[in-house]
């Protein structure tokens, strides 16, 4: 095949847009909302080009609803909001996450609580996307730092999504969101892309839910010929409720966990830079990663030993990637667009063994080279 050298000017938003259409979604349903608006705006128009599926929906609990519906009929599915419209939809997420339906959610967050800023940058969701819906269940996130990370992770959100059988998030922000840049989009050849195991037994021997440890269950698609029953109930392997069953009960919420533990090694990316000698790490994702690039830089031309640990996969956390690193470590720069999300779990993660340091801004600004480079020299200093 013929490769692809265009070179394109796009926003985040763009390339979360043309990334959908590469990584093969053929169904996207959500609710105008800024910064996010740009990707349904986009959506709109591409995805009827290719014969596919746009629908904008009434709000984002209808929106995700319509997506997890989508993806039953074997579709390929997403959304995209931003942080109240993400509020809206963690009840339909549990669903998804229990019902175990493949989709992608795309959260460009803003300042929050509330309605908070539109138009402004935040990393405040962190651990909404964690813990937002109710229960005790696995999740997967992604955060670009870039346009053509966007493309990219958004490509991976599907696949990984398709191969666990599982909701996944790709956690942006307004500045990745609305920036621009040029890249150059890879050729189709060049595109992993994953498809959903399906089911070679006969509709009569089919278990939606049979798996064991970190299988994934193979997922029928209605109309397909299999009927099939599922439920946001606990349930058993035919898909029925296993209420009066505490053994069942028990493996099957280990099960969805397990299916993220047992594969933590091919779902979780990290970004490290200078850090095979480094004595200061920052800690950091998404747009305050790109600061933190310069003010790494900036430490070093200054005789200064840092390192940059850039969180790709946010969920599950890279504990183990970063635990290596304590005992060579003065300390842990943590510069967030909060009040220490990130630096709250980087805590339970190395438990003492190194000191944390946070950089925090919650003024709807971006934190700048020069904040962090402060507190990496302040940390030589102490």
């Amino acid at each position: 095949m013929k490769r692809n050298d265009s070179i394109r000017v796009w926003t985040g938003n763009d390339a979360c847009a043309e990334g959908a259409i590469a990584a093969g979604v053929n169904f996207f349903a959500g609710y105008p909302i800024t910064p996010a608006s740009e990707i349904s705006e986009v959506l709109a128009r591409r995805l009827p080009e290719e014969g596919r599926t746009f629908v904008q929906m009434e709000d984002e609990i209808a929106s995700l609803s319509s997506v997890v519906g989508a993806s039953f009929t074997g579709m390929k599915a997403m959304t995209a909001t931003s942080g109240p419209g993400f509020s809206l939809m963690q009840e339909n997420l549990g669903f998804a996450i229990e019902a175990e339906i493949p989709c992608v959610i795309v959260d460009v967050q803003r300042v929050g609580p509330a309605s908070g800023v539109a138009t402004h940058p935040s990393q405040g969701d962190i651990m909404q996307a964690r813990w937002g819906t109710h229960g005790d269940h696995p999740i997967i996130a992604l955060a670009p730092y870039s346009v053509r990370e966007t493309y990219d992770l958004t490509i991976r959100a599907v696949n990984l999504a398709e191969k666990y059988r599982s909701p996944v998030l790709l956690l942006s922000d307004a500045v990745i969101g609305h920036m621009s840049e040029n890249m150059v989009v890879p050729a189709s050849d060049e595109i992993e892309i994953i498809n959903r195991t399906k089911p070679k037994v006969s509709p009569e021997e089919y278990k939606p839910y049979l798996a064991v440890g970190g299988e994934v269950p193979p997922m029928a698609s209605y109309g397909d010929g299999y009927i099939w029953h599922t439920t946001g109930i606990i349930h058993d392997e035919t898909g029925f409720p296993c209420t009066s069953n505490p053994n069942m009960i028990d493996f099957q919420v280990r099960r969805l966990h397990d299916k993220i533990a047992f594969n933590r090694d091919d779902i979780v990316t990290v970004d490290m830079r200078q850090m095979d000698d480094a004595e200061i790490a920052v800690v950091a994702m998404g747009s305050v990663a790109r600061s933190a690039v310069k003010a790494v830089k900036m430490a070093r031309d200054r005789g200064i030993k840092a390192g940059l640990i850039r969180l790709v996969t946010i969920w599950p956390f890279p504990d183990e990637e970063i635990i290596q690193y304590t005992s060579q470590l003065k300390a842990f720069v943590v510069p967030e667009l909060n009040l220490g999300q990130i630096q709250g779990q980087l805590r339970q993660t190395v438990e003492g063994r190194t000191k944390i340091v946070g950089v925090n801004r919650i003024d709807s600004k971006l934190i700048t080279p020069e904040q962090i480079l402060e507190s990496i020299q302040n940390e030589v200093k102490a």
